[in-house]
């Protein structure tokens, strides 16, 4: 992956802070290469969620109604305060948002206020934890000047009452939350300066009659569609881009031939990523639309060729310049992410597949299907554009001004820019976060760890729900065992939880001190001691005591609660001597993050 400041800035922010952060940019800036980035690298437990479901597939992510189980429609304050005590989330699912260390949500310019703000609400209360996302850090990605969120007349009028404007950054809770921004400015998707100009100047709404001038160089009256190979059409709305897919197809000579998709298990029909019936003849422009998971990657997501055979369900496929491609049924995946019972990791697992020939009709497509995609030839018929942005994600599919062919003038009817959208993006740009604010941020993190780390809380917790187990089922358990428990539990408060309490204003001092506390050989040499004590009090005393207990009872439910509460209070333990063992070698925040999930 080619590295650039911001870049590594934001990954620095997503892999060393807790801080929320809004990762921005031009198209072709390198957005979606950073997400795969920060799943491969970052050690954190993290689940992915985008606001519509062709974008969870895209982003091999669930969507975010989905996961959190949101009501559909708009969610006022009022609405949200009224439903979520109805809705019951399984005890899977309450793991699964409790474990979690970082939501990343793709797409964040469709998202609207309100949805951010009920998810804020759901996990804050499943989290336990007041502060905004219930502490939960949050990776936003997107682009403002691309698509916007969908809000009807009737919505907004809803929605008017409680925020300044429906987009993301109207949420209440984030601007509690105060993210930090982080705006990339290195195009990869271009390389020619004057186009990249001419771009910027269109995507900050900075139109004059020279600029409209130097983009209608590209208008072409005479053009003719029926000798556009290689070109593909970028149009307003669906029903404009599918007829021109029907006549062109029907204008070929020869058979038709016709591929249906094969759908298992749980897949909506909201998140089919291909037509279900693909119909398609010999010399039919087509694209792909998905990247080839082989080691080859004979083709990527918005590649264009033709059709020049078929033979049962293999088409193959011929792109300018290169090799024939052959091409069978792929499949895309719907998943569901979960805490896995045993391994206590969060995993993604698959719910449902549909497999189908990862190509669709290739004369015209929309431009909201376009964002994401790289075109080298592009006919671009904007007239009609309705939403803010339009034009500028059609402008921008293209790697040169040379490969764009307009259909109609451009005008600035059609060039628009949300003034609001302006407004936050330029705020954002003079605020790029400096070295000095992500060590402070840094700093902060750290000491949210060490103090999580000397925090006995969750101890304590699991201590008192086997304890009332015991209590509430006192003559349904025979033995010692409940003997055997209160003595442990006196030695846990013992040389456990006060101890670490004493601990605590030791920290706070150090925390006054200028080095990260990674850094801070005093602090270090504390630390190594305090996990010199604390690892053998866990694992070699605590530990065995509690795998040694044996809670006798013929009542096969009380016998279940116990051994659940017991597993629970062991992992906390076992958790903990891992964590503290690690002190013996230095404090490292991404250590401590990474060894905390391998733990449990």
């Amino acid at each position: 992956m080619t590295t650039n400041p911001e870049l590594e800035l934001a990954f620095n922010y997503v892999n060393t802070t807790n801080r929320h952060l809004f990762l921005t940019g031009k198209a072709g800036t390198g957005k979606t290469t950073f997400l795969h980035r920060i799943r491969d690298e970052v050690p954190k437990r993290m689940a992915v969620v985008a606001p519509t479901g062709v974008a969870a597939i895209n982003a091999r992510g669930v969507t975010i109604h989905s996961l959190f189980q949101l009501p559909f429609g708009v969610l006022t304050p009022d609405r949200i305060r009224a439903e979520l005590p109805k809705r019951r989330f399984s005890s899977k699912k309450i793991d699964l948002i409790r474990s979690l260390d970082l939501l990343v949500i793709d797409e964040i310019s469709m998202v609207r206020a309100d949805v951010l703000d009920a998810l804020d609400a759901v996990l804050r209360r499943y989290r336990g934890d007041k502060r905004p996302f219930g502490g939960l850090q949050l990776l936003m990605i997107g682009d403002l000047h691309q698509l916007p969120p969908v809000v009807k007349d009737q919505d907004w009028e809803e929605l008017r009452p409680h925020y300044d404007t429906a987009y993301f950054f109207g949420s209440l809770a984030l601007r509690q939350a105060q993210p930090t921004v982080v705006q990339l400015k290195h195009i990869f998707r271009q390389s020619d300066g004057v186009f990249i100009d001419l771009l910027n100047k269109v995507r900050n709404n900075r139109i004059d009659q020279q600029v409209l001038d130097q983009l209608n160089q590209r208008y072409r009256p005479d053009f003719s569609l029926a000798d556009a190979k290689g070109y593909i059409t970028l149009t307003s709305h669906n029903h404009t881009a599918r007829a021109i897919n029907v006549e062109r197809l029907n204008e070929l000579p020869g058979k038709t031939y016709r591929f249906r998709s094969r759908i298992e298990n749980d897949f909506p029909e909201s998140m089919y990523p291909n037509e279900p019936e693909l119909t398609f003849k010999l010399g039919a422009q087509v694209m792909f639309n998905k990247n080839d998971s082989y080691p080859d990657r004979l083709y990527y997501n918005g590649k264009i060729g033709v059709i020049t055979a078929i033979e049962d369900e293999k088409i193959t496929v011929q792109c300018p310049g290169e090799d024939p491609i052959e091409v069978l049924p792929t499949t895309w995946e719907n998943r569901k992410y979960e805490l896995d019972s045993s391994t206590k990791e969060v995993s993604d697992r698959i719910v449902g597949t549909y497999a189908q020939h990862p190509l669709r009709l290739a004369w015209a497509i929309t431009i909201h299907k376009s964002q994401g995609l790289t075109f080298e030839r592009v006919v671009i018929d904007a007239a009609a554009a309705f939403a803010h942005g339009q034009v500028y994600v059609a402008l921008s599919r293209c790697k040169s001004f040379e490969g764009i062919v307009l259909r109609t003038r451009i005008g600035t009817s059609s060039v628009r820019t949300d003034t609001v959208v302006r407004g936050y993006t330029e705020s954002a740009e003079q605020n790029q976060p400096t070295p000095e604010q992500l060590r402070a941020d840094q700093y902060a993190y750290q000491a949210e760890c060490l103090r999580e780390l000397f925090d006995m809380s969750a101890l304590q917790r699991a201590m008192e729900r086997l304890e009332r187990v015991f209590l509430e089922h006192e003559r349904a358990i025979q033995g010692t065992a409940f003997a055997e428990f209160s003595d442990l539990y006196t030695r846990i408060e013992e040389k456990i939880v006060r101890v670490a309490e004493k601990f605590g204003p030791h920290l706070t001092l150090y925390f006054r001190e200028a080095a990260l506390p990674s850094e801070n050989e005093a602090l270090t040499e504390r630390l190594a001691g305090a996990g010199r004590y604390f690892t053998p009090q866990l694992r070699e005393e605590l530990l065995p005591a509690l795998r040694g207990l044996d809670v006798l009872t013929d009542n096969q439910s009380v016998r279940q609660q116990a051994d659940e509460r017991l597993e629970e209070l062991q992992l906390v333990v076992f958790t903990k001597a891992r964590l503290f063992d690690l002190l013996a070698d230095g404090f490292d925040p991404g250590a401590y993050v990474k060894s905390k999930a391998d733990a449990e």
